[in-house]
């Protein structure tokens, strides 16, 4: 049974004001005093934010609660500080992001600029285990078409400096900044693969391996795939969906490989065209389907995807938890749709703020 292990970032916000605190440090240091050998949360490249990353997992019902856990977690150190944790992609309200200081994240500012300063954003990251480099190449070509499925399921940043932006995911358009960023060509083998990561770096755009930010990558830490275009999701149960279904397609894909199937390669431009619309819409209106690249309902290519990796769900005993899952997603709605409902309902971005501090508790 393949492994699963997922990378959250959560914002640190004023429990009554809304606003974005730069007080990472003095939680990490909070966080460190009381568990001297904890390795589960740690810095990210602005003061306003906290990153946890669960142990890897082969039951996703463990999986869902540990990262139930390392969010109630994050929350007491947040609040022991002063501070409170929410799982929001981006700040609802406006915030002056404040740099951590080190020479990567320095290097980051002087190279990119204004840019850098726009990335208080929150992801989440599902790393999924695989045999070996070639068969996570496999699987990198063959996942795709159904990446920007998961950024539509995942949307939870409407909001930036204190607007709407007509965006389910804006996190994804400010994330797409970086040089190194987005869908990929397929790699064919792992050779391919090193050899163009070698070559980013060897351009000084980048600055090292863990720069090349493609929507999916194997882990330079790992023996895993990365997938990486979820925005850190309102709902703990969102997020255990989100890699409930990340690990049925690496399956899928590494079982594809086997039996020689190739991979579809429907361009780099077509792919960027249905990752945006993702974004723009999320689950409200269609998705590019990620087989014949035409406007589909996400109700149907939701469905769709359950069907492609149904084999893979069933064998690891998750068909009826990731069924139960999708159906209540589109029942209730993404993060997106849940933050903007409840600014309808209070008028108040910092209504919103404060209500999602306690739903990312769940």
């Amino acid at each position: 049974m393949r492994t699963v292990g997922v990378e959250e970032e959560l914002l640190l916000v004023d429990p009554d004001s809304g606003e974005p605190k730069a007080l990472a440090a003095p939680v990490l240091a909070h966080a460190a005093q009381d568990d001297p050998g904890q390795d589960v949360f740690e810095k990210e490249l602005f003061g306003q934010m906290l990153e946890f990353a669960t142990h890897p997992q082969s039951d996703m019902a463990d999986l869902g609660g540990e990262i139930v856990r390392c969010r109630k977690e994050a929350a007491r150190h947040a609040g022991e500080i002063g501070c409170a944790v929410v799982a929001l992609a981006t700040s609802p309200l406006p915030v002056s992001p404040s740099l951590t200081v080190n020479e990567r994240y320095r290097w980051l500012a002087e190279r990119y600029g204004i840019p850098t300063w726009d990335q208080l954003v929150c992801g989440c990251h599902v790393h999924v285990s695989v045999e070996s480099d070639e068969e996570g190449i496999a699987v990198l070509d063959r996942i795709r078409p159904w990446l920007p499925v998961l950024r539509a399921i995942s949307a939870n940043s409407p909001f930036w400096q204190g607007e709407d932006t007509d965006y389910a995911s804006y996190r994804s358009r400010v994330w797409n900044r970086w040089p190194s960023a987005g869908p990929t060509e397929p790699f064919g083998t792992a050779e391919r693969y090193h050899r163009r990561v070698t070559g980013m770096v060897a351009t000084g755009v980048i600055l090292d391996e863990a720069m090349a930010y493609f929507d999916a990558r194997l882990s330079a830490r790992y023996p895993t795939v990365e997938i990486r275009v979820a925005d850190v999701c309102l709902c703990a149960g969102t997020a255990e969906l989100i890699a409930t279904l990340c690990r049925a397609l690496v399956e899928t894909a590494a079982r594809e490989w086997r039996t020689d199937r190739p991979a579809a390669d429907p361009g780099v431009s077509m792919l960027r065209l249905a990752d945006w619309q993702a974004a723009r819409f999320g689950l409200e209106r269609d998705l590019l389907d990620p087989v014949t690249l035409r406007p589909r309902p996400a109700p149907r290519v939701l469905r769709a995807l359950l069907e492609y990796v149904g084999d893979a769900l069933t064998d690891s005993g998750d068909a009826v938890r990731a069924e139960r899952g999708v159906e209540e997603l589109l029942r209730t709605g993404n993060g997106a749709r849940e933050q903007r409902a409840l600014l309808a309902r209070t008028g108040s971005l910092r209504d919103v703020v404060t209500e999602c501090v306690h739903r990312t508790q769940g």
